[in-house]
């Protein structure tokens, strides 16, 4: 078949690797001159398993009614007349409730495990590089309340199969010495061996690159402007190329991997995605006093920061990023925000970092009420998914990007997971039913 994905981020890129492996003739579109130019060109870093407690968990509610109207909260909802952002926030309070957390972890690891696996195959096979680490993410507490409320999800996620160990701050100083400076603080930790780290945008821009090699075609500078249904098809895409000149592209399957801009184009089919675009912050920094910085990737719960360090021949770097600011469209840089992110990892790792090179970035995260992404089919024959990741879009693209290629040649997919429009399962490599996609165009409301 020729397919169509449309979106050139870490979600496409990994969906044309494994749609042109079993045989598809495949072109990616996207408006931005290289490949993973918008939310996978800075973010955290992390391969990261054992980061699946979503944002909406039984403790969400308070915290978010806390931290309403302070600008360097770690989650603030910006409120706006937007109805989009009204719904969404409501979807997200219905997933906060124990029973929809204890799913939605289960799907967010069994998904993450998969993912972990496929970028090790993938790596493996191909010797691509993108300064990763493989030592491990530790998750420490300054705060016992926060470390206290870590120990039920840590749990279930090892009876999932994620070996999130729970460890004594003396044990997660001797994982990562640069914990030392701030050892009185420490209330616990929890430290996942298998999990990993390195530059998202690195491995979207080399895993491009063998897919063009490979025959795929990419048509960058393009710009997505509608998708066009005829007898309950895709028909075409339309769009704008690099020159401003309009143009149809057509092809036998479309796959939607536009993050937080995939509900634009699908609503005006009658599909209608819960998600919604999380402004999240990133600061990368050259390292300063090697001694003092990290080298393990690190998480901090209690202020939503996620910690990376990649080696390359220009030097060591820090990466540093999380929070999450729902505010639509919105691409600005918040300096408050910016500066709560400074001055934290001042706080645990000063002078790591040469905060006078500090750069800040921001970008959309295609985040859904509960952090379940929608991967798999639509109501419309030839319209797939692959969008709504939120903060875990590098720790799933792997996995993601396989399965998704399974179901658009009609396989089953590899994982147990709760895909989009797929009643009918058939045994892993099995052919699947060929009845119609579920009228229900996701199952994550």
């Amino acid at each position: 078949m020729r397919v169509i994905v449309l979106g050139a981020g870490l979600l496409g890129v990994t969906s044309a690797y494994f749609l042109q492996q079993l045989g598809h003739e495949v072109t990616v579109i996207d408006r931005q001159a290289t490949p993973g130019a918008e939310t996978s060109f800075a973010n955290g870093g992390q391969i990261s398993v054992s980061h699946a407690e979503p944002w909406a968990n039984p403790s969400a509610p308070l915290k978010v009614l806390q931290w309403l109207g302070q600008e360097d909260a770690p989650l603030l909802f910006r409120l706006r007349a937007d109805m989009r952002q009204w719904l969404w926030g409501l979807q997200f309070l219905r997933n906060c409730t124990p029973a929809r957390t204890r799913h939605n972890i289960e799907q967010i690891v069994r998904l993450g495990t998969y993912s972990r696996s496929v970028l090790q195959q993938l790596r493996a096979a191909t010797g691509i590089a993108y300064d990763q680490r493989t030592q491990g993410i530790l998750h420490f507490y300054t705060n016992a309340k926060e470390f206290d409320g870590a120990l039920a999800p840590a749990e279930q996620m090892r009876q999932l199969g994620c070996e999130r160990q729970v460890i004594s701050a003396d044990e997660a100083v001797r994982i990562e010495p640069a914990l030392a400076h701030i050892r009185p603080q420490l209330a616990g930790a929890t430290y996942t061996a298998e999990d990993e780290s390195g530059d998202a945008n690195q491995f979207t821009r080399e895993l491009a690159r063998l897919c063009e090699a490979a025959g795929v075609q990419f048509r960058m500078g393009h710009h997505i402007t509608a998708l066009r249904e005829a007898g309950g098809h895709i028909d075409h895409v339309e769009l704008t190329n690099a020159e401003g000149r309009f143009e149809r592209v057509r092809g036998d399957a479309f796959v939607l991997a536009m993050g937080s801009f995939s509900p634009l184009l699908a609503q005006p089919l009658g599909i209608r995605l819960p998600i919604y675009p999380a402004k999240g912050y990133s600061v990368t920094m050259p390292v300063k006093n090697a001694s003092m910085a990290h080298e393990v990737s690190l998480t901090d719960d209690e202020f939503k920061l996620v910690f990376s360090r990649y080696t390359s021949a220009q030097g060591d770097r820090l990466r540093i990023a999380g929070t999450a600011e729902l505010n639509g469209y919105d691409r600005n840089l918040n300096p408050m925000r910016c500066e709560a992110i400074v001055r934290r990892v001042e706080q645990l790792f000063p002078g790591a970092g040469d905060t006078s090179q500090a750069q800040f970035w921001t970008g959309l995260r295609p985040a859904t009420p509960s952090n379940v992404p929608l991967i798999g089919k639509t109501k419309v024959a030839n319209l797939f998914l692959n969008t709504g990741h939120g903060t875990l879009g590098w720790t799933h693209a792997c996995g993601s990007g396989k399965a998704l290629a399974h179901i658009v040649s009609g396989l089953a997919p590899e994982v147990d997971f709760a895909f989009t429009g797929t009643a009918d399962r058939a045994a892993p490599g099995r052919k699947m039913a060929a009845t119609a996609p579920s009228q229900r165009a996701v199952n994550n409301a």
